[in-house]
């Protein structure tokens, strides 16, 4: 996929934030001193009374969307993964999530592909844990297109939102348009009788590949990007586990708590099916260049090759 435009989903968050504050007054932007790395820096460019450096202090920050977001205002706070989603885990439950208050965390350098800042850095856990606070919408775009339009309906959306962007420059894949996006809901991107592969985030152009490569060892692979981890489309996951009969997750993140344990937990109750799934196997990350990481723990197109054509006894 050389050939493909790439761009880094956090990059598309800078931008959706700074298109979407020159439509509405009302948005505001929070950042706990790393704009540069989160880009928020593009909107704050733009509007710079309108972001607000909290320095390093995540909790505060989540505090103050949190008052922000009762004044009528529609804040997005950001910081690294580890740091949103896990130093200020308390205050993102009890300030955002209890009262269930309108606002949107931001999320960026979430899974192994945060690379060489090395395991403490590589939060892999993020999804479980805002999965298990009440009320809260968790997501993970795969590309530019469908970033920024997922920036635009967590705006439009009254309720807290949880985003994950990644750090590396993933292919863009989706066609700007006549593109919709739509909280809840997955897409198939290409039908398939013998398997389906439903994934999200940076796997989702994985997936795509070991699509190809399948498709010429004769197994027809259904891809299912599924951006909305919370609430998951049921629907779609049960009508893929029927005409399928064999379901492979993949997710940049632990399989104990993300995307693979949310299909599993409805297919159990509702369609039991084999389920395969492919993510970090329950241990940390450490430092190295994105690219091998991902290889090496099995995140890559060859490996859901691999795993698919076990899985289906070819």
């Amino acid at each position: 996929m050389a050939d493909v435009k790439k761009i880094a989903t956090r990059d598309s968050y800078g931008n959706a934030l700074k298109e979407l504050g020159a439509q509405h007054d009302d948005l505001i932007v929070f950042d706990a001193d790393l704009a540069g790395a989160t880009k928020t820096a593009t909107f704050q460019k733009a509007f710079p009374g309108r972001h607000f450096d909290c320095g390093i202090a995540e909790g505060n920050m989540i505090a103050v969307a949190a008052g922000a977001s009762t004044m009528g205002l529609v804040p997005f706070a950001s910081s690294f993964a580890m740091f949103a989603a896990g130093r200020a885990f308390e205050q993102v439950r009890n300030s955002i999530g209890y009262p269930h208050l309108n606002v949107k965390i931001g999320a960026t350098h979430g899974g192994i592909s945060v690379g060489e800042d090395g395991a403490s850095h590589q939060c892999c856990e993020d999804f479980a844990l805002m999965r298990s606070i009440p009320g809260m919408v968790v997501m993970s775009p795969a590309d530019d297109v469908e970033a920024r339009a997922m920036v635009k309906a967590a705006y439009e959306y009254v309720g807290p939102v949880y985003i994950r962007f990644g750090r590396a420059a993933v292919p863009v894949f989706h066609e700007e348009e006549g593109y919709t996006f739509e909280i809840g809901k997955g897409e198939v991107l290409q039908d398939g009788t013998d398997v389906a592969i439903i994934a999200n985030g940076l796997m989702v152009a994985e997936a795509i590949e070991a699509g190809k490569l399948l498709a010429e060892a004769g197994i027809s692979a259904r891809i299912i990007n599924m951006a909305t981890i919370k609430p998951l489309d049921e629907e779609l996951v049960l009508k893929a586990a029927r005409e399928c009969g064999k379901i492979i997750t993949c997710e940049e993140h632990n399989i104990l708590g993300g995307l693979g344990e949310a299909v599993c937990g409805v297919l159990a109750e509702k369609c039991p099916t084999p389920v395969r799934r492919i993510g970090v196997n329950d241990e940390f990350g450490h430092s190295g260049p994105a690219a091998a990481l991902l290889k090496q723990f099995g995140l890559s197109a060859e490996h859901i090759v691999e795993v698919a054509k076990d899985f289906c006894g070819k």
